[in-house]
């Protein structure tokens, strides 16, 4: 039986990776998640959705603050992601030939493509710099410094046709904490504050006292 709307995925911890096209650089970062994107002729936006809020929230990464592996994932880290389109993960064997029918054509591939990459970029912050492409449709090479090894596939589930997907909620920076210096400045200048009010005060009575 084929499975229909299926994208898959192998998505790779890396220290570093990127894409080149003959000699132009498409796309580099640093630690992260290289992740290589296979569309098939029947997936949906809500099939996009639903791998871009996978990604996101796996946690193949240490904890940044506890240091205990598996613990986080790439918004917790602020890590980079590098996405690379690679219709061959829809490949069927037939004997020992690659068939490829299952992966959807190259321009409506390519549009959902560009709707993965907005999705991710919608939750990923500083997106500018931390959400890297290949180039769609170009010979690539792809250069992968994989952590650990670290390849973790995923397939979207075929129970998909009746669930609502919602988008991934934005990854909230945390705020700035005030170092114990800035803190006792604070409190110095609280102190300041209060004891010019009191001599304040005290000349206001003495005047009244006149």
């Amino acid at each position: 039986r084929v499975r229909e709307a299926v994208v898959s995925t192998q998505s790779t911890r890396v220290t570093k990776a990127s894409v080149t096209v003959g000699d132009r650089t498409t796309g580099s970062i640093g630690k992260g998640m290289c992740v290589l994107l296979g569309i098939s002729t029947t997936d949906t936006d809500k099939e996009i959705q639903w791998m871009v809020n996978k990604l996101v929230k796996l946690r193949i990464f240490d904890h940044p603050e506890t240091g205990k592996p598996w613990d986080a994932d790439l918004l917790q880290c602020n890590y980079g992601i590098l996405v690379v389109s690679q219709f061959t993960l829809q490949c069927v064997l037939k004997g020992n030939k690659p068939d490829f029918h299952g992966a959807m054509k190259s321009d409506e591939s390519e549009k959902m493509y560009n709707k993965f990459c907005a999705a991710i970029r919608q939750v990923v912050p500083n997106s500018e710099t931390l959400v890297q492409e290949g180039e769609f449709g170009a010979f690539m090479q792809v250069h992968i410094q994989n952590d650990g090894p670290v390849t973790i596939p995923i397939d979207t589930p075929e129970s998909l046709a009746n669930q609502k997907v919602k988008p991934a909620k934005p990854q909230k920076q945390p705020k700035k904490k005030k170092d114990e210096g800035e803190k006792k400045d604070g409190g110095e200048k609280k102190k300041e504050l209060e004891g010019e009010k009191d001599a304040v005060e005290d000349v206001t009575e003495g005047v009244e006292k006149l």
